[in-house]
């Protein structure tokens, strides 16, 4: 009994204080399943989401499948934005992955002699929202229908050999998971089509395989590259003894380990990510990410610029001996704040009150432990013998490919025609002539840095498919000059705002490709081609971020790039103002979230906050700051990733200094005093889970939301809660949410019952404040959406997905929605319409009829027949349609027209109506009531004709 009361305790204790373990495979099939049925059942599945670009500027490519008889046709796997299709060059993309149950692609295959295509679900490039997929897809009807072919706990799929002679044997390479250890990793071989797999080579839960390639001329004969890693919220390691290039000589049946100790190939704790490029039965090329650290060279003492680890080991006597101009190059150079200038730090040395080696802790962080870390980095390597040694084909260092995360790289890639030609590629792209001796940048300024895939003709020398952070580039001249294919929007946006200009604008950060601003009704097409202007405009680069508008001039936007460099623009003007808070000299460097969080204050739109592991408060737009906290985190975490940050505050519209701040490590704070005093009112969620938003509610003092998510732990379950009372006690409103990580929660402007939810597969409402749930699916694919917002004054929701760029929805309709009103027929609000002579005619020969309409947006509580009847406003009828509905919300397109019945009532009341060249009558400008009768019960709304 002793024994099983310990048992007990100890069970308890480590549920409450251990973190989440991962999503199984078997809760992620129920989890699919269970978002096709809600998105089959559902009440809103018929609400149209429209997209509305950018498409200027795209998201990562991962992949290329190129039909090498006929390059002009290939496919594109996009990171987290699906797989697009095109027959024209890349003129223009059709999307092809939009009917399976994941946008996330990691590798692609084609059969080009029956057209059926393979898609590897979950991106490879471990980075920051590299998202996991669910096994491998197979279509045989061009993407029309998808079925899943096994490997779904893998998560992430790097390559997909078909045997050219046999397409019913396939070769598969599986990373496994990004965040945690599982046995469902490394290479498997089907020979009948994927109807069952068998392992051919795994090296341990922790290791992968990234890479495959095979001899062009005999499938038999296979290389395979593992990669040891382990990446944590804090930490990330991408090397390790399990890094290492193995070899099939059977078609992938058996492998022998290659990379061994004396075969001259980089191994041990130093091994990064590797990539292979087989030229022949004897050569092939690799690239690895060599994480070993460089030798240290010898210190110029007589250099001018001083580097911050000279303060390290520097005495009290050395400093103040320093030239006062050569110390204040180097505070200005680094970013010190302005007040710190040469004389006053010396007289705070004098003091004692910091040492010179503060100097250097003032600029150390997880950052600098990731970037400015002296790694080898890039190293090619070839062998003449298949495989059994290496030589590293080039002298000295590959310089600023890599930098030091590696992990975000790794191919390489030969010539077909030319086994002396490679090209490589991490932030640009180099190629080499004389087998690796020497390389040169093919970058150009219609190029996007940060290189992920390459195709090159094996018919047509020079001819290259690059695919990049920004998109598609195709160049014939081996790359001195390059063409832009940014047809399909696929941004991976992080964040989305809106003002209240007319049109309204919608604001968001990109992935890797800065901030972004349009017009809500931009057409999207290729007009700005011929213009000059696209209708979007980039306002800021690097990793795009928050945007906050102030609500008095649209003008004045708050923005930045990752890791809390935010600004102040003037988009009038163009000023940039640069406000990061910075730490006093002697204490330790903010922590600053790669996604920091800003707000404007509601209450006072020149009062800002921003989230370090403090909260930080400016009074007069970001000049000056005070942090209003301590740390609100955890405290941090050794290692080379940021942690231990707030990621979402909120600010109560009932009262000023009534704050919300959440952090990564699972702490949620509130202060009622503006900052004076803070509780933790976190205790009772799930530990150390990402606070991913916090939001105050607008319609009750007391009310407060919050999600979780636990991706960084491929912990994939959904945590949503409510609170009444500022937090102290808090509701799990997940319901019937399908498991998936959980980014953002809004509460509708007007309807206090209604909230929206993003997660990394698609987008929900709720008419009950969280009892229920309702998917979205009408015109949106399964995409992760990371942010969302209401354009209160249009009662537009826009989405800001992480893969296909922004989505529109109106949503009066769902504001008429609750609890109380769904055995009511409803019917949105109608917008004024404004009339045209033109109705019903071309503008000439070779032009489109002009053909009115209006979507009728109307819910009704049970399926049957809708009447739809247009009056007058002295009650006469002039038009009435019969259309079939469904439960829930239904889209019934109206062509503004009256019947022949309608225009002689119309003519009686001595208002003219021409019939138009189409043969139709079509309302004239008027008032007029639209009313929904469905069993009995009707709704009315009023349709001005302008």
């Amino acid at each position: 009994m002793k024994q099983s009361l310990l048992l007990l305790f100890s069970f308890l204790f480590i549920s409450a204080f251990s973190q989440q373990p991962a999503t199984s495979k078997a809760e992620l099939e129920k989890a699919l399943q269970q978002k096709e049925q809600l998105s089959q059942s559902s009440l809103v599945k018929n609400l149209p989401f429209k997209n509305i670009g950018p498409t200027v500027m795209s998201g990562r490519i991962v992949d290329f499948a190129v039909n090498p008889d006929n390059p002009i046709e290939f496919y594109a796997g996009y990171a987290s934005g699906g797989v697009w299709y095109t027959n024209n060059n890349g003129t223009s993309f059709t999307p092809v992955l939009d009917n399976s149950v994941t946008q996330n692609v990691g590798s692609l295959a084609v059969d080009w002699k029956n057209g059926t295509i393979w898609v590897g679900t979950g991106e490879v490039n471990a980075s920051r929202s590299s998202y996991a997929g669910i096994g491998l897809l197979k279509s045989t009807d061009k993407g029309e229908t998808w079925q899943n072919m096994g490997l779904k706990g893998s998560h992430h799929i790097s390559k997909i050999l078909i045997n050219p002679s046999n397409p019913d044997e396939v070769v598969v390479s599986a990373v496994g998971h990004l965040y945690s250890t599982n046995e469902e990793r490394g290479v498997y071989k089907t020979v009948d089509g994927g109807k069952t797999w068998n392992k051919t080579l795994f090296v341990n839960d922790e290791s992968g395989i990234i890479e495959m390639d095979r001899d062009p001329n005999n499938f038999d004969l296979l290389y395979a590259s593992s990669w040891e890693k382990d990446r944590k919220a804090w930490n990330f390691t991408g090397s390790g003894e399990g890094s290492a290039i193995y070899k099939s000589t059977d078609g992938g049946d058996t492998w022998k380990k290659m990379s061994v100790s004396g075969s001259g190939f980089p191994t041990g704790k130093g091994a990064g990510r590797i990539g292979l490029a087989v030229v022949d039965d004897n050569a092939v090329y690799a690239i690895i990410d060599n994480q070993d650290h460089r030798k240290k060279e010898k210190m110029d003492t007589d250099s001018d610029a001083l580097t911050k680890d000279v303060f390290k080991k520097m005495s009290a006597s050395e400093f103040l001996a320093l030239d006062n101009d050569k110390l204040k190059k180097f505070l200005r150079a680094n970013g010190f704040q302005e007040k710190y200038k040469a004389e006053n730090v010396k007289n705070m040395v004098r003091s004692g009150s910091v040492k010179p080696a503060d100097l250097a802790k003032y600029l150390e962080d997880a950052n600098t432990q990731l970037f400015d870390t002296p790694v080898i980095g890039a190293e090619v390597y070839k062998s003449t013998d298949g495989g059994k040694t290496w030589g590293k084909t080039h002298e000295g260092y590959i310089n600023n490919l890599y930098y030091s995360y590696g992990y975000y790289f790794g191919k390489i890639h030969v010539d077909p025609s030319n086994s002396d030609k490679i090209y490589i590629y991490g932030v640009p792209i180099l190629k080499s002539a004389d087998g690796g001796k020497t390389f040169e940048s093919i970058s150009a300024e219609n190029v996007h840095a940060d290189h992920h895939a390459l195709w090159i003709n094996p018919k047509k020398a020079g001819h290259l498919i690059d695919g990049n952070d920004g998109g598609v580039n195709i160049s014939y001249d081996d790359g001195k000059t390059w063409i832009k294919n940014n047809a399909p929007a696929v941004g991976q946006f992080y964040t989305v705002n809106v003002d209240n200009e007319e049109p309204y604008n919608v604001y968001g950060g990109l992935q890797d490709n800065g901030v972004w601003v349009g017009p809500h009704n931009a057409k999207i097409d290729y007009g700005w081609q011929q213009s000059g202007q696209n209708p979007y405009e980039s306002i800021m680069g690097g990793d795009g971020m928050h945007v906050q508008i102030d609500n008095r001039n649209s003008n004045i936007v708050y923005t930045g790039f990752q890791f809390g460099n935010y600004f102040r623009i003037n988009r009038e003007t163009e000023e940039q103002t640069y406000i990061q808070p910075k730490h006093e000299l002697g204490d330790s460097p903010y922590r600053f979230n790669w996604q920091t969080p800003i707000l404007l204050s509601p209450h006072n739109q020149d009062i800002l906050y921003l989230g370090g592991n403090k909260l930080m408060r400016s009074m007069n737009q970001g000049d000056d700051w005070e942090a209003i906290s301590g740390d609100l985190t955890k405290g941090g975490k050794p290692g080379n990733v940021a942690y231990g940050t707030l990621t979402s505050i909120s600010e109560s519209p009932f009262t000023f200094g009534l704050l919300y701040a959440g952090s990564d490590d699972g702490m949620l704070h509130v202060s009622k005093n503006a900052g004076g005093n803070w509780t933790d009112i976190s205790k009772s969620f799930p530990k150390d889970l990402w606070v991913s938003r916090v939001i105050a509610s607008k319609h009750k003092k007391e009310r407060v939301y919050v999600t979780l998510n636990g991706y960084r732990w491929d912990d994939f379950k959904t945590y949503v809660y409510a609170s009444e009372n500022y937090g102290q006690t808090w509701k799990d409103i997940s319901s019937n949410l399908p498991a998936s990580p959980v980014n953002v929660i809004k509460e509708d402007p007007e309807n206090e019952n209604v909230l929206y939810i993003g997660t990394d597969n698609g987008a929900y409402v709720s008419f009950n404040k969280g009892n229920s749930w309702e998917a979205f699916s009408e015109g949106l694919p399964n995409v992760a959406v990371h942010d969302l917002v209401i354009q209160e004054r249009e009662k537009d929701l826009i989405l800001g997905t992480h893969g296909r760029s922004f989505y529109l929805a109106n949503v009066s309709l769902l504001q008429q929605m609750n609890v109380s009103k769904m055995n009511d027929v409803l019917l949105a609000e109608l917008n004024p319409i404004q009339f045209s002579s033109r109705w019903g005619s071309k503008y000439g020969e070779w032009y489109d009829v002009i053909e009115p309409s209006i979507n009728l947006q109307l819910y009704s509580p049970s399926e049957g027949k809708a009447i739809i009847t247009i009056k007058t406003k002295e009650g006469k009828e002039v038009q009435q349609l019969t259309k079939d509905v469904v439960k829930g919300v239904n889209i019934i397109e109206y062509d503004i027209t009256v019947s022949e019945k309608g225009r002689k009532i119309l003519e009686k009341a001595d208002v003219e109506v021409k019939k138009a060249d189409n043969e139709k009558y079509y309302l004239p400008e008027g008032m007029y009531d639209v009313k929904v009768s469905i069993s009995g019960a009707s709704k009315t709304q009023k349709l001005e004709i302008k």
